[in-house]
């Protein structure tokens, strides 16, 4: 016995020492040796050492039954009181007390050879116990680091744990193939975790999906190592995110198609996956918004006087971020279009202007601007030199025509407004129609109160028995009234009005004029007395003799009634035989103190030859009669 507990006593502690190892006190718990930072999470897998276990002769038994307890509770490696250190411990005392043993000198004595022999079954069954305790613990500790390996998803310092079990396998039983394949788990997720790590840092970095080290690449290795890897799978949403914030700060400084790349590097990442598209609506909102916000502050700009410029340059803006043919591009364009041939008018728009002695001016519509060939070409049947040579006029903005020629009402009101007397009351008579002779013939008293004949006139019917002057004098009174700039049309605004986009001999076309389109000379056309004309067009009829009521027939492509017929009309310009020095634009050609004054559109009893487009009177600029009205025009 005495040898025994020499040999117990020598063969178990120093053998603890020679590991580099302490023996603990009497109820101390030895911290564990190894702990796996988070940095050293990515690190090689660290060397394990059992913590130090006290072990007697006396408390081999309380041991084996410690350790047992500890396995059964999952208490494995975590201190002194664990179930491995324990049960290598007691492997390793019963393996140094058998070769202790083994190197004994036989001796004589009978009695110590039997304790010599027991106390070597006593240690081989510790061993055997100790051995069949520690590989029950082996399987529950890789059972522990798979477990920690599967839930690293969840909890990603799992790995620290995984490899802290691995790393005590490996002291266990470093070539056994169970712990093998665990590590080599271990590896492959520490592999996966270093691809993660990487494609994080990056992310952070700004290296998302292109140039060296990028994100992407490290993340989509990490799932080719580890498909549906937690941690990869957040860091390719993360990648998304970052590329589809990238794209909407582009969408907030107003760069579109920066946006849209981004947007397609986003679409790369994942696929299966809607918010790429959900950030392409609010991005498309964000567009949409801002090319609606342009478009209302360019309209909002050509309500100001100097605001064509402006609208101009937000039409820019909005031309480059809205896509090809936006509605909200278009909108804007005409109505910077509009603004710069048309001001705050559209065409065909009929207005009114208010007057400050009350009421409202004539009805005014606005012509298009556009361009055509003033005059007569040299093949026009019954065309002058008169009117020639042809000459291309252009209009860059529109313009405001009288839609009917002013009224005996409406130029009656300016008589009463202004006092002054007409050229036909200061003069004391005007030229009329006879009935009786089939003449226009000198009648005394005939004003611009009168009609064709002398007699009084309705209201609605065309002033007549107007010089030029007349009428420049009432233009000039409605701008007063108005505060906008009226007077009468020059010849080439008058004939591209009353051409309203024909180049044809007749504003119609050729031949006789369509029914219904005005009060000429027409051969069904019979006077109160039964006279027909003698030079009409035949088969035309009007059912008037004479001039009828404004807007008795149908109004032209530009919306004006009468241009051709009913009563011809005073222009501003002077009289001058031919065009060959005539304005390259359709300024009114002036010559100060001009007597001679133009006439154009024909009348009731005009030929047809003078019914034609380009026709051209000259008449001196007192003249009063019958036959010649006018109608203003007002800048827009």
């Amino acid at each position: 016995m005495l040898l025994l507990a020499v040999l117990a006593g020598c063969s178990r502690e120093p053998a603890q020492e020679d590991a580099g190892t302490t023996s603990a006190a009497a109820g101390e718990q030895a911290a564990p040796s190894v702990t796996v930072s988070a940095d050293q999470a990515l690190e090689t897998m660290p060397d394990w050492q059992a913590p130090a276990v006290s072990l007697t002769d006396e408390n081999i038994e309380a041991l084996l039954a410690q350790a047992d307890e500890a396995l059964q509770a999952g208490r494995l490696y975590e201190d002194d009181e664990s179930a491995i250190p324990i049960y290598l411990a007691l492997k390793a005392g019963a393996e140094q007390a058998s070769e202790a043993a083994d190197g004994t000198e036989p001796t004589e004595a009978t009695e110590t050879a039997q304790a010599v022999d027991a106390a070597e079954r006593s240690d081989t069954e510790t061993a055997e116990k100790a051995e069949a305790g520690l590989q029950r613990a082996l399987t529950a500790l890789l059972a522990q680091g798979d477990a920690a390996l599967e839930s690293i998803d969840d909890a990603p310092e799992a790995l620290q744990r995984a490899q802290q079990i691995g790393a005590v396998a490996r002291a266990v039983a470093a070539d056994a193939d169970p712990v093998v394949a665990y590590l080599e788990r271990v590896e492959l997720m520490e592999r996966v975790q270093q691809a993660n790590v990487a494609g994080e840092r990056a992310l952070a970095a700004g290296r998302i999906d292109s140039g060296k080290d990028a994100a992407l690449p490290h993340f989509r290795h990490a799932l080719e190592l580890r498909e549906a890897d937690a941690r990869a799978l957040q860091g390719l949403a993360a990648s998304e995110s970052a590329l589809i914030r990238e794209a909407e700060q582009a969408a907030e400084a107003y760069d579109y198609d920066k946006a849209e790349a981004g947007l397609a590097r986003a679409a790369k990442v994942r696929s299966g996956d809607d918010t790429v598209a959900h950030a392409r609506e609010r991005i498309a909102a964000m567009r949409v918004e801002r090319i609606g916000d342009l478009r209302d502050q360019g309209i909002a700009a050509l309500s100001r006087e100097d605001g064509l410029d402006t609208a101009r340059e937000h039409l820019a803006e909005l031309l480059r971020i809205a896509p090809k043919g936006d509605p909200a591009a278009i909108e804007l364009r005409e109505r910077i279009e509009l603004a710069t041939h048309y001001g705050l008018f559209r065409p065909g728009q009929v207005f009114t202007d208010a007057l400050k002695n009350g009421g409202r001016g004539p009805q005014m519509v606005v012509v298009p601007h556009g361009a055509f060939t003033m005059g007569a070409a040299d093949d026009e049947a019954g065309a002058s030199d008169s009117e020639r040579p042809t000459r291309n006029i252009r209009f860059d903005r529109g313009l405001a025509f009288a839609r009917t020629e002013v009224t005996v009402a409406e130029f009656r009101r300016y008589l009463e407004a202004t006092g002054n007397e007409p050229r036909a009351v200061r003069r004391g008579y005007s030229t009329a129609y006879d009935e009786r002779s089939g003449n226009l013939v000198r009648r005394s008293g005939a004003d611009p109160d009168d009609g064709y004949t002398g007699e009084r006139a309705d209201d609605d019917m065309p002033v007549i028995h107007v010089s030029a002057a007349d009428a420049a004098a009432y233009a000039r009174w409605l701008s007063e009234q108005t505060g906008h700039v009226y007077r009468l049309p020059s010849e080439a605004e008058f004939e591209y009005a009353l051409r309203a986009g024909s180049q044809d001999r007749f504003p119609w076309g050729e031949g006789t004029p369509p029914a219904g389109s005005g009060n000429f000379t027409g051969g069904e056309d019979v006077s109160p007395s039964g006279r027909r004309w003698r030079n009409a067009f035949e088969g035309y009829g009007d059912g008037a003799w004479g001039p009828a009521a404004v807007a008795s027939y149908r109004a032209n492509a530009f919306g004006l009634h009468d241009m051709a017929g009913n009563v011809s009309e005073w222009v501003a310009d002077c009289w001058h035989d031919n065009y060959r020095r005539a304005p390259r634009d359709a300024h009114a050609w002036v010559n100060p103190g001009c007597r001679e004054k133009v006439v154009r559109g024909g009348s009731w009893a005009s030929s047809p030859e003078q019914t034609r487009s380009a026709w051209r009177l000259s008449v001196r600029g007192d003249t009063t009669n019958a036959r010649v009205g006018f109608r203003v025009v007002r800048e827009i």
